[in-house]
Order: structure tokens, then sequence, then C-alpha cells
């Protein structure tokens, strides 16, 4: 099969693989798109480096393959699945998703929905499911404010805080202004012109860019930080020492300051999938690329310049 792949960091080319076999609760997966996130451009340069020291590969990384956003066709079944069948659309997450097959464990999968393409699948599942575990326990009435909200996260954060009935308040670029308001953010603010103001139940941070007191000042006393992006540019840690501090500081304040580490889960890809067939949230869809220029989609989320998702499609 053709596949991108890396056999150390900085570098990865289109070349042939065997087609993988599934093992205990997997699924053989035939790829038709694979979402691209800042996630995967980590994982192809190996930055920051703390991801080498904790487990993802010294030299370079343990899969060969990059990709993780998936959907795709159900081709073959392992030992003890259940509820999926030869035959099946699915999305979800996967390791090595930039290949024209991958495995899949069965318990980060779901039925693909129907009102989407497999191209728009693909650029829902680690993006929409990370805004679902950030907004947890927002409720009617309440005021969330996205920062980022143009990007892939915050694309989904503004959507799903609009559905469960919050008071939205999108933060982004020039160029992605027109996006979060289609998105349905109540009010959008252009960080290039101004700041935002007003004070906020729950601040959903996917740029990692303001500092921890700008962020508690505008929250109220009781209210919520959840901390995605911590993106600089930063070798060692790459921002996350921001994050760390928000941990070290979370237990002396009256405010809830969370440095969320998403988890993969078959279930909220399920529970977008009602929202979605309910047109309660769409994936916003960039720019494709093919698997053969998998490469510049990753060097092009790097730039940020993308509203929305970025997607290979094979």
């Amino acid at each position: 099969m053709k596949a991108v792949v890396q056999r150390r960091y900085g570098s990865a080319v289109l070349g042939d693989l065997d087609v993988p076999v599934p093992r205990q609760d997997e699924v053989l997966l035939e790829v038709r798109a694979a979402g691209v996130d800042m996630g995967t451009w980590h994982l192809l340069s190996g930055r920051p480096y703390l991801l080498r020291v904790i487990g993802f590969g010294f030299r370079g990384p343990k899969s060969p393959v990059p990709g993780m956003d998936v959907s795709g066709v159900v081709r073959e079944i392992g030992p003890g699945v259940t509820g999926f069948a030869v035959g099946d659309e699915v999305f979800g997450v996967c390791s090595g998703s930039f290949a024209e097959y991958a495995v899949a464990p069965v318990s980060k999968l779901a039925r693909k929905p129907e009102v989407l393409s497999f191209t728009e699948a693909a650029a829902v599942p680690i993006s929409g499911g990370t805004a679902l575990q950030a907004l947890r326990g927002v409720h009617p009435g309440q005021r969330v404010l996205v920062l980022g909200a143009g990007g892939g996260v915050g694309s989904y954060g503004v959507q799903i805080a609009r559905a469960l009935g919050a008071h939205v308040t999108g933060v982004c670029s020039t160029p992605k202004v027109e996006l979060v308001r289609e998105l349905g953010a109540h009010e959008v603010v252009d960080y290039t012109v101004a700041d935002f103001t007003g004070t906020y139940d729950l601040i959903l941070d996917c740029g990692g860019h303001r500092s921890l007191s700008r962020l508690r000042k505008a929250l109220t006393p009781a209210g919520t930080l959840v901390l995605v992006g911590s993106e600089t540019t930063e070798p060692l840690l790459g921002g996350f020492d921001r994050a760390l501090r928000a941990m070290a500081l979370n237990p002396f304040v009256s405010q809830k300051l969370v440095t969320l580490m998403s988890r993969e889960r078959g279930a909220d890809y399920d529970e977008l999938r009602v929202m979605i067939e309910a047109g309660a949230v769409k994936p916003a869809v960039d720019r494709t690329f093919p698997l053969s220029e998998a490469v510049d989609a990753i060097s092009y989320v790097y730039t940020r310049r993308s509203a929305g998702k970025v997607v290979v499609t094979i």
C-alpha cells in the first residue's frame, strides 16, 4: 500500500508498506481521508523535545506513518470485534492514517455521519472531541470565550458552546472573522484590531499566547479556564510551561484552571455524530491535499493560516 513514511524526525516521504493486519479489538480500514492538526506537525518535527522524552521516540517516531484523524470503510474485522462489520463507513482515531489502509481500535471509532463526506468526517474526531471534552458542564446562558476560534478545535468550540446554550465570543485573526461568525459566534473579536473585554464563565484557549494572569482577569471568580493550545516556538517545552504553571496554581485559586489532555473515545465521536446530523455542528474544511502532498499539508497547518481544518484525501 502507499503510505507516508517517516523514519526520523524532520522528514517524510511517500513509500510502500505492507497492509497492516488487525489485532484483538481492531479493524482494518480502507482510508478515504485523514485530518491534519498541530499534533501531526509536532510528531513530524519532533518538537518540542519534551515529546521525545515522554515516550514518542527519541531519534524518530515510534509509528513510521503519521496521521491520527481518519475516515474510511471497514475492510476486515479483528478478533473480538463487535458492533462493526465489513463495509461500515466510520470515522475516528487510529495510528498511521496517512496511508491507503490503517488499523484502528474499535474503542476509538464511530459510524460516519450520513450527512458528511469522508473528507468532512476526517476533519471531526480529534478537534471536535477535544472541544466537546473541554466544554462539558457548560450551561445555557453562560458566557464562553473561545480563543483561536478560527482554528481546528476553536471552530468546534464555537459551535458546541452555542449548541449548549451559551453566549459565545470568538477571538480570531482578520481572515477568519467571517468564518467564526458563520459558525454561530454571537460576538467576534479580531485580535489584530482590538482585544476582548468583559468577563466569562469559561474560556477555551486554543491559541496559547496569552498569559495566565490576563486570562484569569477575564474569568468570573468561579469561572473555568481550559488550556488546549500552548503553542510557542520554544524548542524544549513548546509552551507547555504555561500549562504546568496552571496546574501548580489551580489548587490555590477559586477559579478552575484546566490543562486538557483530551482522550480519544468513540463514544464522544458518536455524540458528535448526533450533533452533526441534527445540524448543530458542521466541520469547517479549509483545504484538502492528496496523499502525495501530505507533508505540504502539515506545513500549511503549521503556518496557522488555515480557517478550520485541513484534510489529506486518499
